[in-house]
């Protein structure tokens, strides 16, 4: 089943749901809106928690992680038994079609992937990323009526989701095409004919206009979805002409972005000291070339974690740590 499946990871607000109608409207592909299979299946205990449960979720997980260790395959074993379920859901949604693919866009997908990308290593991933400003701008004027202040109290998207997917586009540790959202709507056609040959299928140049073919048209979780047809330039520069109108979004614009390494920006396709020069053009001000982000605590954390995060799973420190988190848990149960 595996081979036969496709995940678009990226952030909500990305143009995620554009390109899952461009690419269900392939002749090979069957998709259906943001399913949340996987999510569920990841926070059972073994990899990560729940915070809270109608059950003992905190013995339910310790129980779990003793179990597996007593299985001939141990996590191999594991792995094999969520698949079984998730390969007979997207399996039988698959034979209710005359698809050969099928194609699963859930944006919470991206918080998972240590645990997607060891379920299905041999899937095919596409990696949408877009410019982090116009996602956050996105978000707040979708959820919270662009209440930036709001939307950030709420989920720091740009905190949770770029080192994530920067994180898989770095590694690489499944097939992967990455492209920007920016790239997508400028270029859909040769864009799009790169990712149908990364797919190993045909390219159907018609499938870029999405709006002459059938979709399923809900979206859970997703209030403002585009009605366009086909993909557009036109909210390319909206955010920034959002941001240089307020200085109060703005000013909540820079400390969200602040703490982001530049590093996992790279990664994304920008860079951190040219995210704002968009708003600097829309609002008339001299575009600085040489801006200078200094050296933060949470830049300093973070290479430390991620020096300490390889392996974890599998080393004696990642063991130590699961029991004292055990008892952590236990102490701290409300």
């Amino acid at each position: 089943m595996q081979r036969n499946l496709i995940f678009v990871i990226g952030p909500p607000r990305s143009g995620s749901t554009m390109l899952q109608r461009m690419l269900g409207s392939h002749s090979a592909i069957h998709t259906h809106p943001e399913p949340h299979i996987i999510t569920p299946l990841a926070h059972l205990g073994y990899y990560n928690n729940v915070d809270k449960a109608p059950y003992d979720h905190i013995n339910a997980a310790e129980a779990i992680r003793e179990y597996v260790e007593d299985l001939p395959g141990k996590e191999k074993d594991y792995l094999d038994a969520c698949r079984a379920y998730t390969d007979i859901l997207y399996g039988r949604l698959l034979a209710t079609s005359n698809k050969q693919r099928l194609l699963d866009k859930t944006p919470a997908y991206a918080l998972v992937l240590p645990f997607l990308t060891k379920l299905y290593p041999e899937a095919k991933y596409i990696a949408l990323t877009r410019h982090p400003l116009a996602v956050l701008s996105s978000y707040a004027g979708s959820f919270f009526e662009g209440d930036y202040a709001a939307a950030v109290a709420f989920n720091n998207i740009l905190g949770r989701y770029i080192p994530a997917i920067a994180r898989l586009i770095e590694e690489a540790p499944v097939p992967m095409h990455h492209i920007r959202y920016e790239d997508l709507v400028r270029q859909p056609e040769d864009r799009m004919a790169e990712i149908f040959a990364f797919l190993g299928l045909p390219n159907e140049a018609e499938a870029v206009d999405y709006g002459r073919h059938a979709h399923v048209e809900k979206s859970y979780g997703d209030p403002k979805v585009s009605q366009s047809s086909r993909p557009t330039t036109a909210s390319l520069s909206k955010w920034a002409v959002e941001l240089a109108s307020d200085p109060t979004k703005r000013a909540i614009a820079e400390q969200v972005v602040l703490p982001l390494d530049p590093d996992d920006i790279s990664r994304w396709g920008f860079k951190k000291e040219q995210l704002f020069d968009e708003v600097a053009r829309a609002s008339g001000e001299p575009v600085v070339k040489d801006r200078k982000w200094r050296l933060n605590s949470y830049r300093i954390k973070r290479k430390i974690f991620m020096t300490l995060r390889k392996d974890i799973h599998t080393n004696q420190l990642g063991a130590a740590l699961k029991r004292v988190r055990y008892y952590c848990d236990v102490l701290l149960r409300e």
